[in-house]
């Protein structure tokens, strides 16, 4: 039964370029899939999941996005492990991605929270959790 699962997120970013980088190599970490590709966008699958990522046309550029903003806080996808947690960490770092919260990382949502928390090309927070015993 899928009633009441998330079909898809479609999010609307300011260089489509960028945030193809970003994600593309994020999204297949996580194990989604390149699903739909045109000149404007793209997206990626996970089972029934999708995300959507769409170029904002020039005239919605401004104000640029920020979280505490109305509208999305930040995505949070579900880890494996602690250690897939500190894999990607590795990875982001490799990627020159800052990791926010560095002095609490990898407790900064509490101790029984294992997570690493970033920002997108666009400052959206995004967090990876892993699920705690």
């Amino acid at each position: 039964m899928t009633t009441g699962l998330l079909h898809h997120l479609e999010i609307y970013v300011s260089n489509l370029a960028k945030s193809k980088e970003f994600w593309s190599w994020l999204l297949e970490e996580l194990g989604y899939r390149s699903f739909q590709k045109w000149d404007k966008g793209e997206s990626w699958k996970l089972g029934d999941t999708y995300l959507v990522f769409v170029q904002a046309e020039e005239r919605f550029l401004e104000p640029p996005y920020h979280r505490c903003r109305v509208g999305l806080n930040h995505l949070a996808f579900h880890a494996d492990s602690r250690q897939h947690v500190d894999h990607l960490t590795k990875r982001l770092r490799e990627r020159g991605v800052s990791i926010l919260y560095p002095g609490q990382h990898p407790f900064a949502g509490g101790e029984d929270h294992y997570a690493v928390y970033f920002e997108d090309p666009d400052r959206i927070k995004v967090e990876l959790v892993a699920t705690m015993p």
